[in-house]
């Protein structure tokens, strides 16, 4: 058998930050094997491929991944512009998987991962031990595979957060699942159009996600009459509810907020607030009530977006020794950075591979993975983090420790953003300015819902 330092550090996830991580491995002349369970590179980004993020490309593009790619001729689009999940995927990060090569494989899917013959509680040799991983193959045919390094980059969009606050699903959310999507739909799909077109949504999030399937569906009812949305929050509106507005480094994100506030003031969406949904009940006519911890219902609707955020699968690395944040799932010396009680995606201190590290050698959990459940998530971040492991695995203690990245500051991270808008940052009129100690004013028509809910505030 191959000595441990022979074998390739097994990338898990071929997205962006699993594709970057094995650009910065090759740049340090470290081989990768990079393992990816859809049939194409980053699977997860083309699920959302109709959504436009709020970062643009200047913030897209892994410097080490666009000096393997500039030999093959690709040149970065324009460095200002905002591309779609699908942009992303087609323009980028599958060029740099095929410049990759046979380092990608597709259809293998990670079941576990541990180190040769030594479950979590065996001391003995252990750091000497290679790890091991079991592939499932698209074909069902299993294997296992060496590694002297696992990166795991798998991301969280496969486990999305379920409707009950509890994070448990809400009682009867199994049984409603054909009227439940856990993703923005993509609503200029003329079948996924119909589905909510004249109809009654509710919308669960209080995150970037939730204001795109807001304004998305309130440019629908703007052209199909009885299109409305139930905007359902587990918390009050604030000043802070709707993000930096014209005050956020990234325009982008600043004027999704504000789109989402728009569809709540002209009357396309109201705000339940404070609504922390318990029950789902199946009404005479075959729509859906939703019931909350304390007793109120709302009127019956048609279908559920829940977008009530994301958190990473853990089952794999069951037999690794890893050091984890209680509440957010992160490793122990990311999550005080990370905490969104505190944070938001500028005041996120950059970290490399020391704050990634766990009581595992050779383990390193990068990407949105890193961040547990924290939404504060943005792609230059995970970019910073792969860069820094793969030089603390070259041995390069200086270049690893060495912080190279300025974030925006202000605003609320969470997702990807919806903007067909060429000036996005001009649209900031009305905008939040987040006061130190909010206001709390009416917004909306408000849900008969006792107390009546749509209390929040903005500074405009």
């Amino acid at each position: 058998m191959a000595t441990t330092a022979v074998l390739p550090v097994v990338v898990i996830g071929a997205g962006p930050a699993g594709l970057a991580a094995a650009a910065h491995l090759v740049e340090r002349g470290i081989e990768p094997l990079v393992l990816e369970a859809g049939p194409a590179a980053a699977t997860a980004v083309r699920g959302w491929a109709h959504v436009r993020l709020f970062s643009t490309w200047a913030e897209l593009v892994d410097p080490a991944a666009e000096k393997l790619l500039a030999p093959t001729g690709w040149a970065r689009p324009d460095a200002g512009t905002y591309p779609t999940g699908g942009d992303w995927a087609e323009q980028y990060l599958q060029p740099l998987a095929d410049v990759l090569g046979d380092r990608v494989r597709y259809g293998a899917t990670v079941t576990g991962v541990s180190r040769l013959g030594r479950d979590r509680i065996v001391d003995a040799d252990r750091e000497q031990q290679p790890f091991t991983l079991r592939i499932t193959r698209a074909d069902g045919g299993e294997e296992r595979l060496l590694g002297r390094a696992v990166i795991d980059a798998s991301g969280t969009c496969s486990t999305p957060g379920p409707i009950g606050a509890d994070g448990l699903p809400a009682l009867g959310e199994h049984a409603a699942s054909a009227r439940i999507s856990y993703r923005i739909p993509d609503l200029k799909d003329p079948a996924v159009r119909a589905r909510y077109a004249g109809r009654r949504t509710a919308v669960i999030g209080s995150g970037a996600s939730a204001f795109t399937a807001l304004a998305t569906l309130a440019d629908i009812a703007k052209d199909e009459p009885g299109t409305h949305s139930v905007w359902i929050l587990r918390r009050g509106i604030s000043g802070s509810t709707f993000g930096g507005g014209s005050a956020d480094q990234l325009p982008a994100r600043g004027a999704l907020g504000l789109a989402a506030k728009a569809a709540v003031d002209n009357g396309y969406a109201d705000a339940a607030t404070g609504f922390r949904t318990e029950v789902i009940e199946a009404g005479e006519d075959g729509r859906l009530v939703l019931v909350a911890e304390d007793g109120r219902r709302l009127d019956p609707v048609d279908e559920i977006i829940v977008l009530t955020g994301l958190r990473p699968d853990l089952s794999f690395l069951s037999e690794l020794r890893l050091a984890l944040d209680e509440r957010l799932q992160a490793p122990v010396g990311l999550a005080p950075l990370i905490d969104p009680n505190q944070h938001s995606c500028g005041t996120v201190y950059p970290h490399g591979h020391r704050e990634l590290s766990h009581p595992e050698p050779g383990v390193h959990l990068v990407g949105m993975k890193s961040y547990g459940r924290a939404p504060t998530f943005l792609a230059m971040t995970g970019y910073e983090q792969v860069r820094s492991v793969a030089a603390a695995l070259a041995g390069d203690t200086e270049a690893a420790d060495r912080v190279e990245l300025t974030l925006p500051e202000t605003g609320v991270c969470g997702g990807a953003g919806l903007f067909d808008d060429p000036a996005p940052g001009q649209a900031d009129e009305g905008g939040c300015c987040t006061p130190a100690t909010p206001d709390l004013v009416q917004i909306g028509t408000g849900l008969p819902l006792t107390p009546a809910a749509g209390a929040g505030g903005c500074c405009s």
